[in-house]
């Protein structure tokens, strides 16, 4: 059994909490933030392979229990005209259902489910410092090495494990202590988020759609949920990021009041639903981790954003950082020591989640115009779909000389 520290209470972090739970690892959350309801206004889309991975580690109820289903993308272009319908992922299947939620709920869900499987999560523990023990510099020793990896933080206090997940966003403090060279960079637009209760339009298909719009000066999406709620993001390319003090300092109205003069260029909803929204608009800059930045260093590994962040343009970040929580718990419970567990986890997920950044960047760079996918949604990404759910899949093995399947859920590394 290893003792795994997770830094970052998010999707990333407790997913993976509740995945090394389930392959019989010791695990325990550090989240710097006091609650749970970062983000609360923010709302993101699971994909079809972000929902398959929560049922591995059978989180699907806690999930389903918020937001709601989409089962169809309607895209139109810069007329209002309907140029395609898209049937969204495994709409058969109500556990694999495109899913619009709240972020904030989302990890509020996930970590009232981690915590009641036992899993203990630390608020306000922001990390300052790692120290790696001497066996452990340059390489990963031993698993029963004594202190392999300890976490210092602000308030003084510090927890030794076996290994340590930066599972801390974007903004990473595991990256920026180990890969002090790596840095976001900006992917050529800015993303604004709203909702209104009040638009003006009616979606035909209910409230299990999604509407692109592809726009003459912006690319627009929309969808509304059971209670009336018209969830909506604009991407908007320029040449230069937003200054954190720019997005700071912005007045209530003055990213809806940028918007609008773009919008209003075409006859489509997208301007209306702008208008309609009375809160405060949420804006962000679309950024990425270059692809090849390391991932590991002694006995840390980054997952999720703090490995391999993409633009948004693809709808994918949450999806990946889930699957990334079942493979390498997969990869812990079925390698023989923890460098192997390790180095298969970053070989089976480099190639496909460095191909989702190269996708979306492009996507949001225009450096071509794909046709349409669901949701935004990438196209094949590597390795090829049914290779993705032989390796989520938990009752399989991930060690290629290992035939045994895992249906007790109990194996563990040793």
């Amino acid at each position: 059994m290893a003792r795994v520290l997770v830094v970052g209470g998010g999707i990333a972090g407790t997913a993976a909490a509740l995945a090394l739970r389930k392959a019989g690892q010791e695990v325990t959350v550090y989240e710097a933030h006091p609650d749970s309801a970062e983000d609360i206004g923010a709302f993101l889309t699971l994909a079809s392979n972000g929902l398959r991975a929560l049922a591995q580690i059978d989180a699907s109820d806690a999930v389903n229990s918020i937001g709601f289903p989409l089962t169809l993308m309607r895209v139109v272009d810069a007329t209002g005209a309907e140029t395609a319908r898209v049937p969204l992922g495994e709409a058969g299947d109500p556990l694999l259902r495109y899913r619009c939620l709240r972020r904030g709920e989302l990890n509020a869900a996930l970590q009232a489910e981690a915590a009641r499987r036992g899993v203990e999560i630390v608020h306000g523990a922001r990390l300052t410092s790692v120290e790696h023990a001497p066996d452990s510099v340059g390489g990963v020793g031993g698993p029963d090495a004594p202190g392999a990896v300890t976490a210092h933080f602000a308030d003084g206090g510090a927890a030794t494990g076996d290994l340590l997940l930066g599972a801390d966003g974007l903004n990473s403090t595991v990256r920026r202590l180990t890969a002090p060279a790596v840095r976001p960079r900006y992917a050529g637009q800015h993303v604004f988020y709203g909702c209104t209760a009040d638009a003006p339009v009616s979606d035909v298909d209910g409230t299990a759609c999604i509407t692109m719009t592809l726009g003459s000066a912006a690319g627009f999406g929309h969808l509304t949920s059971p209670e009336g709620e018209t969830y909506w993001f604009a991407r908007v390319g320029a040449d230069e990021p937003l200054t954190a003090d720019e997005i700071t300092h912005a007045g209530p109205g003055h990213w809806r009041d940028l918007l609008l003069p773009l919008l209003r260029a075409d006859p489509t909803a997208a301007a209306g639903i702008v208008a309609a929204t009375k809160a405060p608009v949420l804006v962000t800059n679309a950024s990425e981790i270059p692809n090849g930045a390391p991932w590991r260093s002694g006995r840390t590994l980054l997952i999720g954003d703090a490995a391999h962040a993409a633009s948004p343009a693809t709808g994918q970040g949450a999806s990946m950082a889930l699957e990334d929580a079942v493979i390498l718990a997969k990869c812990l419970r079925d390698a023989p020591d923890l460098e192997s567990a390790l180095a298969l986890h970053e070989a089976l997920r480099r190639p496909r989640v460095e191909h989702n950044t190269t996708v979306s960047g492009n996507i949001s760079r225009g450096v071509h115009t794909p046709r349409p996918r669901p949701s935004g949604g990438p196209p094949p990404a590597r390795p090829a779909d049914d290779e993705l759910i032989g390796q989520l899949e938990w009752n399989t093995s991930l060690d290629p000389l290992d035939h045994r399947d895992h249906r007790d859920h109990r194996d563990h590394l040793d």
